[in-house]
């Protein structure tokens, strides 16, 4: 929402907005730049005064109730409403647009792919889901070509408004199953937006995900009512095994499997548009991540019992790694990354469960994921504390009786313990040790403690 208010930005027009709670994006928003004013942004509860009669258009998120009395307010004025994914899908028809889907990765390679294309001169529009550091901060960039590059989120099957010319797909997995209640649905509609593709239009994907394969190979056991019709597009497949991986691995500075995985992604779609390998490679090997993408801060206990006591001459010194895993995979995924990146130090995750429905309909996994980073050595502790609600998302019915207390419980192996939020600040620094790397997790506002270091 916030990338497309820039947008409207712009291209001149007068833009306000409304939100729950003050965040870094509205702040970011309500600044002036680049000869534009700020935007006003109303935060708290959502007032009907907030929408005046001289407005165009009213644009609202897919989690926004229909009795928001804002919403309400626009109709009783016969104003224009539409959603977020509608009023994007209406940009992607007015651009040549490369649309980056999948179940994780999205962003990461929505923000590469966007800086690739500014380095080769290309000048894209982009609208990625988080702050870029190469954007001046900020999770949109205005661009003067025809390019639009767009994160792609299939939740609410949003991504079917849109009309792109190339699509990623990075993976699938069991994603916003409160909205898709199985796999099954996932792939569905993944294979429907694949299928929007106009002839001529290309798709690159992931080889080495197997629920993409389910999809793209005519030999798959998969239904073939499920499975894309390839006759107007051409596919192109990428994977960890082709040559360049090893390239990449080496020069890029975010690290994981799956940031190189990422990399290949954009690397094919630089390739559709003819761009030179040595300009795609320059622009990898520069890509400093993103907000709360395995984003790495250098700290010093203060506060901690164990920083007392250390003595004179000895570092105080810690690494923080925030992040935005939410997903079981995610969340293995980046474990993974940090005990590459720090084979020798201690390793220690915060993890903040993000919606009581998504720890239900994945609450096995997490289990599963947290086990498994253990017995391979990723994670020397973790701390889960409570689950984040979000607001027009939970179902009391589906979630009651889910709590972080019982998956700590169900986890049952190694160090692992629940916290309370309200004591979180002061359980961490108890913990932790000089020279430990503290992973933050989660997409709810558990970034919020990285400040406190």
């Amino acid at each position: 929402m916030s990338a497309l208010a820039q947008y409207y930005l712009s291209k001149g027009h007068e833009v306000s907005g409304s939100d729950l709670v003050r965040s870094e994006i509205t702040d970011f928003l309500k600044r002036p730049k680049n000869g534009h004013p700020g935007i006003k942004v109303f935060i708290g509860k959502h007032k009907m005064g907030n929408i005046s009669r001289d407005v165009d258009l009213v644009v609202y998120s897919p989690a926004v109730r229909k009795d928001n009395p804002e919403l309400k307010q626009a109709k009783k004025c016969k104003i224009k409403t539409i959603s977020y994914p509608e009023a994007l899908g209406e940009l992607t028809k007015e651009y040549y647009t490369i649309a980056v889907a999948g179940a994780h990765g999205k962003t990461t390679t929505t923000a590469m792919l966007g800086l690739v294309l500014e380095r080769a001169g290309l000048d894209p529009t982009v609208i990625v889901g988080t702050k870029v550091k190469e954007f001046e901060g900020s999770n949109f960039r205005a661009g003067k070509s025809k390019l639009l590059v767009i994160e792609a989120c299939e939740y609410d099957s949003s991504f079917l408004y849109y009309s792109p010319k190339i699509i990623v797909v990075t993976n699938i997995d069991k994603e916003h199953l409160d909205y898709f209640h199985n796999l099954k649905n996932v792939i569905k509609a993944f294979k429907k937006f694949i299928n929007k593709l106009p002839k001529g239009g290309f798709l690159a994907v992931n080889e080495d995900d197997k629920n993409i394969f389910q999809i793209i190979n005519p030999k798959s056991q998969f239904p073939i009512s499920n499975q894309i019709k390839n006759s107007k597009f051409q596919i192109l497949k990428y994977g960890l095994s082709q040559p360049e991986a090893k390239k990449i691995s080496k020069i890029m500075k975010v690290p994981g499997e799956h940031n190189v995985s990422n990399a290949l992604a954009v690397l094919q779609v630089a390739r559709i548009l003819e761009i030179p390998d040595e300009i795609t490679f320059n622009a990898l090997s520069e890509f400093s991540g993103t907000w709360r993408r395995f984003e790495i801060r250098n700290a010093e206990l203060r506060g901690s019992r164990l920083a007392k006591q250390a003595g004179r001459g000895t570092t105080r010194k810690i690494i923080i790694i925030s992040d935005y895993a939410h997903h079981p995979n995610e969340i293995s995924a980046t474990l993974k990354a940090a005990r590459e990146k720090y084979p020798k130090r201690r390793v220690l995750c915060v993890f903040q469960p993000h919606q009581h429905q998504r720890t239900h309909y994945l609450f096995d996994d997490f289990v599963k994921i947290f086990r498994q980073a253990q017995d391979d050595h990723f994670v020397d502790k973790i701390i889960v504390t409570d689950i984040y609600d979000v607001a027009g998302r939970e179902t009391k019915k589906i979630s009651s009786g889910i709590s972080s207390k019982k998956l700590v419980q169900k986890i049952a192996r190694g160090n692992v313990v629940y916290c309370a939020t309200d004591r979180l600040e002061k359980h961490i620094k108890e913990n932790l040790k000089p020279n430990d790397v503290l992973v933050i997790m989660g997409a709810g506002d558990i970034y919020k403690l990285v400040g406190k270091f």
